[in-house]
Parts: C-alpha cells; structure tokens; sequence
C-alpha cells in the first residue's frame, strides 16, 4: 500500500548519499534498501538497520520472522562475475556479527534460542538479483 511512498523515499536518499558518501559505501547502503524491502515483502518486521554493539561489531538488519529475531548480513556487487556477494563473508566476519547479535538480543531481552543470522546478498542487475540464505551460521553463546 505505501510501496511507491517507500521506493521514493530510498531514491531521494539514494541520490543524497550518492553524493555525500564514498562509492562502495552508498553501494552498500543501496542493497541494504533492496534487501530491508525484500524481507518486509517476505513478512520479515525489521526493527533496526545498522545497529552498532558497544564493541563496535554492525548488524546490517534486524528482524523479527514470528517469535524468531533474524540478523541479517547484506552484501551488494555490481556483478557476480568473479563470487557471489555472499562469499565475502568469512568466519571472523560472522564471529563478529553473532557478538553484536548476542547484545542486541540481550538488551532486546529475546531468547538467544529463537535467533538467527541470516545473508542477503544483491546483485544490481536489472532488475537487481536479491537471494536470502536462512540461518547461515550458529554462534554458541550462552
């Protein structure tokens, strides 16, 4: 219903952040868009977007899949023709996120059972290729 509001709201975004931010990072923040509204048309409720733990570790997305809390890792390329985005990721990098996540479900007072880390990854293309892996990665924390 207010798709089209969403869409023009990114765009006009988008082209601030073209301006103001390095490349790589409004690249980023592009895939982040296409990805948080990929979710929410997936039935995701996405209750946060860059969260920073205390340590300095960043969640792309956060959101709730029914009484799940989902950590979400957006990666974007322009193209896929050497990896796909998503093997960018590495061990430390998850070890990373599942540190942050561990916080954010503290403080969000969720059960650490009920969570899990999630990847996005874009491809821009037209139009822009969007594959979401479920539960890549389980941390042991407590």
């Amino acid at each position: 219903m207010l798709g089209w509001l969403w869409r023009a709201s990114d765009r006009l975004r988008q082209a601030r952040e073209s301006r103001a931010l390095h490349p790589d990072r409004a690249l980023g923040r592009l895939g982040e868009d296409l990805a948080h509204r990929h979710l929410q048309r997936q039935g995701l409720v996405v209750c946060a977007r860059n969260y920073r733990s205390p340590a300095g570790h960043e969640i792309d997305i956060v959101a709730w899949e029914g009484d799940t809390l989902v950590f979400v890792e957006v990666k974007t390329r322009t193209s896929d023709e050497h990896a796909a985005p998503d093997r960018a990721i590495d061990r430390d990098k998850l070890k990373r996120i599942s540190r942050a996540a561990w916080h954010y479900a503290r403080m969000a007072n969720a059960d650490w059972n009920k969570t899990r880390i999630d990847v996005v990854s874009v491809v821009l293309r037209n139009p822009p290729e969007i594959l979401r892996e479920r539960d890549v990665y389980r941390p042991t924390f407590p």
